[in-house]
């Protein structure tokens, strides 16, 4: 009998997705569901055949060159590759995978829900219902803003992106968008998208801005102090990308100033930690990185992440394989 690929999976996955790993690999889960620390990941990456890391997991320059002479390929579970150093994975000849296309409908969703949420002040209604002290309804309380009519500036018109411009022309917003390549004549069209190879000039007349571009080193603080700064007083910032992408302390600053309206946030520069000033703002919806948090998307990406190792195991290319120069 063909020996079996040693398979190490860094966190607890959907039950699904680990009978099905057992039922086809020789896997090593992690039942605790707490994020391995780096000893532990050194050593794994020392006796794996394949590593199947997810973000919480940071995989650079350093474990990569301790990393055992068996380990071929890293199955990143999830979509976002910024946790690993895809040039060192590139020159030590391993192959990385990850998941794309899984979460785009349901981090879309979230997007779209905390645009709401800001624009019309749910989370603060909520407090508000809850706190006992509510004293009925009243012509001035708890005003909000209007969806329809707002503009909505996109940065990164991916997969994620146009899920959302779909979503956002049913509330009523019109959809512009800036990426670093202007998508087809037919997309945007069906999109009904205004493009803007201006970054600045986009922010500058928008009433709600979208990140929905990957973390790169090129999209680091790609929302810094100056953009920011361009932004309209009135302007909302919600963010289902990667902390990273906004330089987070030049924003909690006009947050608190009143130099911008609202915002919503998923992901954190330095998550898990959150910005003190942040927490204590009542115009910013926080959520603990959860826009892609549903049982589908979660089984569905386990389902790829297996599709990758077993197609890779055969001796072929696995479907996913991320491209270093891509990124």
């Amino acid at each position: 009998m063909r020996k079996k690929p040693l398979v190490v999976v860094t966190r607890k996955l959907p039950d699904a997705v680990e009978t099905r790993m057992m039922e086809l690999f020789d896997a090593r889960l992690n039942v605790d569901d707490r994020p391995m620390p780096r000893a532990a990941l050194a050593e794994a990456m020392k006796t794996a055949d394949v590593l199947v890391p997810t973000v919480t997991d940071r995989i650079d320059a350093e474990l990569i060159g301790e990393a055992g002479p068996q380990l071929r390929l890293l199955a990143n579970f999830g979509a976002g590759v910024d946790h690993i150093d895809l040039k060192t994975a590139k020159a030590r000849g391993l192959t990385v995978t990850n998941t794309p296309g899984v979460l785009t409908e349901d981090t879309a969703d979230m997007t779209m829900a905390l645009m709401l949420a800001v624009m019309r002040r749910l989370i603060e209604g909520e407090r508000v219902a809850r706190s006992g002290d509510w004293q009925g309804w009243a012509p001035t309380a708890m005003l909000g803003r209007r969806m329809r009519g707002k503009r909505l500036g996109i940065v990164g018109m991916g997969r994620i992106g146009r899920a959302l411009a779909r979503r956002a022309g049913a509330f009523g917003l019109t959809v512009h968008y800036h990426n670093r390549r202007r998508v087809a004549p037919e997309v945007e069209a069906d999109l009904e998208a205004t493009w803007w190879e201006s970054l600045d000039q986009m922010l500058a007349h928008m009433d709600i801005v979208s990140v929905n571009c990957p973390r790169t080193p090129a999209t680091y603080h790609l929302l810094s102090a100056r953009r920011l700064a361009l932004l309209r007083p009135q302007a909302v910032i919600v963010n289902t990308s990667r902390g990273e992408v906004i330089d987070e302390t030049a924003m909690a600053r006009m947050l608190e100033q009143g130099k911008l309206a609202g915002a919503g946030l998923d992901v954190f520069e330095n998550e898990p930690a959150i910005s003190p000033k942040l927490l204590k703002l009542e115009n910013v919806v926080l959520l603990p990185h959860m826009g892609s948090a549903t049982i589908e998307s979660r089984i569905e990406t386990g389902e790829k992440v297996i599709v990758n190792i077993k197609t890779f195991v055969d001796g072929h290319k696995p479907p996913d394989r991320v491209i270093e120069e891509l990124f």
